[in-house]
């Protein structure tokens, strides 16, 4: 029995004694002490009680934490144990799903949404192995990063968010209160202001497909060795055009709007360097434009990604001869080397900055689901090959454009 309720019940019996004996007129000397005794429980109950309720509280949550999160857990443990292997097998002989890829199988199944056999996103990350050669799976990214580990994107701070169904937003307030000063004594401290939101959304309206084709001999070859291929190459394709749609999206065709593409959508700043040589005093001029935002205090607190080239410009770029620091020593020094980066998915003469504030991310990518894999029955049959394909439905959002910038045609 709880602590808490045994106190409880005390605490009544307590009452109904009291209430005997100061029911009576005169009571007895031994009568008085006895009142003065419950009284004085009574009040120690009371303390004993409320921190009996403190500790039961504290224990419940934490049951609490452990219930909600042992069935992820337990489903985490599955998805290590998912083969690929079998899938592919399933498809093109026809053997039947065992063990925790069934199971795996099955749950996702019982979501619904799949047309072929249905592989958690969990499944295309990279895994080791012991010595002894067997698969030892290991979980080390979030589902945005294990997509593309290497990502332009997910080093940015855009959050992947994995979606079971239906579509998602984020309300952002865009305005609220006002501060002002009381003119006179009784006055009004200022105009009232209306608490507002804008909504960005992330929609399962956008599919992105990646083909594959397996002759018969890979199907014949060693188990292990076919399934990292097949997560290596599905993962690479997948991973490398979500990574370029998240930022260049061209919104139509059935792409997502990225983040460049789309920056007077998103109402985020880009600035035309109007082909001049790229400098720390243009980069900081945008890093300033940042902190007036209150988007940042320190130039710290930014993530640059730019093209190899203009890498390569800076660093030819001496500052000072005497010194030899050059412009991208100036860069490194104030925004950090961890927080710039260089990838060929920017277009030529570009940049962006961006940042996380609040715990806002820069931008959103929505994930519905796993990869759906369906086969094709026909294509290869004459030469008993296996073709497949891997599609998932994403999304891409920016919910507040003021923690990004793009710096375009540098010279």
């Amino acid at each position: 029995m709880l602590e808490s309720v045994k106190i409880s019940r005390r605490q009544s019996e307590i009452r109904q004694d009291l209430s005997a004996l100061v029911g009576k007129e005169t009571p007895t000397e031994d009568e008085t002490r006895s009142i003065e005794k419950l009284d004085m429980e009574f009040r120690s109950n009371e303390t004993r009680y409320r921190a009996a309720l403190t500790l039961e509280n504290e224990e419940r949550n934490e049951a609490k934490g452990e219930l909600e999160t042992r069935s992820d857990r337990e489903y985490s443990s599955l998805l290590d144990k998912f083969e690929l292997r079998q899938v592919a097998l399933h498809l093109d002989e026809g053997r039947s799903l065992d063990g925790a890829t069934a199971e795996v199988v099955q749950e996702m199944r019982n979501a619904g949404g799949y047309r072929g056999v249905p592989v958690p996103l969990e499944a295309l990350e990279q895994r080791s192995t012991v010595s002894t050669g067997t698969p030892d799976p290991v979980n080390t990214r979030n589902i945005f990063d294990r997509l593309f580990p290497a990502s332009i994107a997910s080093r940015l701070g855009v959050q992947a968010i994995n979606i079971p169904q239906g579509s998602e937003s984020f309300p952002v307030a865009t305005s609220g209160a006002v501060a002002g000063w009381a003119a006179t004594e009784g006055g009004d401290v200022g105009n009232s202001g209306t608490f507002a939101t804008a909504e960005a959304s992330l929609s399962p309206d956008n599919t992105l497909g990646a083909h594959m084709r397996i002759t018969r001999k890979a199907m014949k070859q060693t188990g292990a060795g076919l399934e990292a291929a097949i997560r290596r190459d599905m993962a690479a394709a997948l991973g490398a055009e979500l990574d370029r749609a998240t930022l260049l999206g061209s919104g139509a065709a059935g792409q997502p709007l990225g983040v460049i593409t789309g920056a007077a959508t998103y109402n985020i700043a880009d600035t035309d360097m109007s082909a001049a040589d790229p400098t720390w005093s243009l980069f900081k001029t945008e890093i300033i434009a940042f902190m007036a935002a209150n988007a940042i205090t320190d130039p710290s607190m930014i993530k640059l990604a730019l093209t190899p080239a203009i890498w390569g410009a800076m660093d030819d770029d001496v500052w000072d001869a005497g010194s030899g620091v050059t412009e991208w020593d100036r860069l490194v020094k104030h925004v950090g080397a961890g927080n710039i980066m260089t990838g060929n998915q920017l277009t030529a003469g570009s940049a962006i900055m961006t940042t996380n504030a609040g715990g806002v991310a820069p931008a959103y990518v929505g994930l519905w689901g796993g990869v759906d894999l369906i086969r094709d029955v026909t294509t290869d049959a004459q030469s008993g090959g296996l073709r497949l394909t891997g599609l998932i439905t994403a999304d891409v959002t920016v919910a507040r454009g003021a923690q990004t910038r793009v710096l375009s045609n540098f010279g």
